[in-house]
């Protein structure tokens, strides 16, 4: 019996993967050579970007940070990664207009389809990332906010919130948002 022999995906340049992201009509991550194709979200997904946005907007503005949503990637250097956040803000200036190299707040909106990744590869790759102060992990299925922050001894703690009064405190805006804003407008 003839068997084909296994061979791996061709290895992609960080170069040739941001080319084709410039003129690709789908949006794919990058991980040491490796491209994922990203899902699309539903509504409850971006209503919950949305309010983040909303949110933040106000704070960002006065802090003279920007706020970045599905579109622009973060690359971690140290996992030679480029990952698309669901928000994302930052408060430096960036050398480049596709990707940004030093945020300090990232938010993922986690689905059954990426909740592993946001959980393990993501958390471990972000907290690399010298410039990010807190990531956020937020179910669109239930109220509830897994916040990583980044402490003055430079060690991350990790926040399960799930009450609607309680608040998510963003060290580079100097602001807090209430888990029922998160949450506006998302459950019946």
């Amino acid at each position: 019996m003839n068997t084909l022999p296994q061979t791996s995906p061709p290895y992609i340049t960080d170069t040739e993967y941001l080319m084709g992201e410039k003129i690709g009509t789908e949006r794919h991550e990058y991980v040491d050579g490796q491209v994922y194709l990203m899902a699309g979200a539903s509504k409850r997904h971006n209503r919950i970007a949305r309010n983040f946005i909303n949110g933040l907007s106000d704070a960002a503005d006065d802090k003279g940070c920007e706020i970045y949503f599905s579109d622009i990637k973060v690359k971690v250097e140290k996992y030679k990664a480029y990952y698309y956040p669901d928000v994302v803000i930052s408060c430096e200036d960036n050398e480049d207009d596709y990707y940004l190299t030093k945020p300090c707040v990232i938010i993922e909106v986690a689905s059954d389809s990426t909740i592993r990744k946001d959980y393990l590869e993501k958390s471990l790759a972000y907290q690399s990332i010298p410039s990010l102060q807190a990531y956020l992990i937020v179910a669109q299925d239930k109220m509830q906010v897994d916040i990583l922050i980044r402490d003055a001894n430079n060690e991350w703690q990790l926040r399960k919130l799930d009450k609607p009064e309680e608040s998510i405190y963003f060290p580079c805006l100097d602001k807090h948002l209430n888990i029922n804003e998160v949450y506006q407008h998302v459950f019946g």
